[in-house]
């Protein structure tokens, strides 16, 4: 972990990214690796300096915000990293929600913020609800049509406890289009029902589901969930919709999606308890398989993470040479 982390940040700084920066960018990917999340993980870093070189990412803003009204928060985040400037708003709606019990923040023209749980679990740790939504490129195809259309568009949820908080996180597609790229560099089939390929036919190759789309979870329902975040997102933050969204996945155009948190001031330490028994009683209900006990949102990657901090984290070489390359110019 620590060499990984040094050669990140290298990585980043050489690019011309500000060491406070780079701190937060990389930190945010080793968490999504250590949670399991490749998907989120370093695979994207190559991606992030090759937009810094071209561009279309600004390693040095922090964005610029306004308060649209007492609790709505209008953040610009002008090509910056997407950590960097989710964290900046987030910093603002946590201290005005101590006043109004809520706030919104409606982000646009920000780069891809990563892995939304960590976000949920850092304002539950502090006492705090937060619905983080995002939209992404054109992956997902609508239930019956054959073409991406709709963007993963994922959703997270904070919600305090006792104990560890409760964390949602998950696309509204079957998976991320990062672990179609992941399995891809593993040489690992896909499951089936997860994409389809540039013809719009199924299929488990993960190099052809990268130019087809993915399938959206729990067929017409998960459609019209991400469907309805998709017009969400966009009508509070005047983003991109479908095919005119652009900049999570290429290195070229600027990014025009858009991100949404809204916090909202837990309740009383009575409802927290009462959350941590009723999770308590779910984790013990009889699992339907021997060995696969019954899980509460969060509860697997945080295991995860536990491991790996023991045991190191795993990349595939293609991923990790490419890396090392970008850190050894610095040298």
């Amino acid at each position: 972990m620590g060499e990984a982390r040094q050669v990140c940040l290298r990585a980043l700084e050489l690019a011309g990214t500000p060491a406070d920066h780079a701190a937060t960018q990389t930190d945010l990917l080793l968490e999504a690796e250590l949670r399991g999340r490749a998907s989120h993980g370093l695979l994207r870093l190559p991606r992030i300096i090759e937009r810094i070189r071209n561009g279309v990412a600004d390693p040095k803003t922090r964005g610029a915000a306004v308060w649209r009204s007492p609790a709505f928060l209008d953040m610009d985040g002008e090509r910056g990293l997407g950590p960097v400037i989710a964290l900046a708003a987030l910093a603002q709606i946590r201290e005005r929600t101590r006043e109004t019990g809520i706030a919104v923040a409606a982000v646009s023209n920000n780069n891809h913020i990563g892995m939304l749980a960590l976000y949920a679990e850092q304002a539950a740790r502090e006492g705090q609800i937060l619905l983080a939504l995002s939209t992404s490129e054109a992956l997902v195809h609508p239930w019956g049509g054959r073409h991406a259309l709709i963007g993963t568009n994922p959703i997270a949820i904070g919600v305090p406890t006792e104990d560890e908080p409760f964390v949602l996180d998950m696309a509204t597609s079957q998976v991320a289009m990062g672990k179609i790229h992941d399995y891809a560099n593993h040489g690992r089939p896909l499951e089936p029902g997860w994409a389809l390929d540039a013809n719009g036919n199924p299929t488990t190759d993960a190099v052809a589901a990268k130019t087809g789309a993915l399938a959206p979870f729990g067929e017409a329902k998960g459609y019209a969930l991400g469907l309805a975040f998709e017009v969400l997102v966009a009508s509070l933050t005047a983003s991109a919709l479908g095919t005119e969204v652009k900049g999570t996945l290429d290195s070229s155009a600027a990014c025009n999606k858009g991100d949404v948190f809204i916090a909202i001031e837990a309740g009383s330490g009575a409802i927290a308890s009462r959350i941590t028994r009723y999770l308590d009683d779910i984790r013990a209900c009889p699992a339907l398989l021997p060995g696969r006990p019954v899980a509460v949102p969060g509860d697997r990657a945080r295991a995860e993470r536990r491991q790996r901090l023991d045991t190191g984290i795993e990349l595939a070489d293609e991923v990790w040479r490419r890396i090392r390359d970008l850190a050894q110019c610095a040298a």
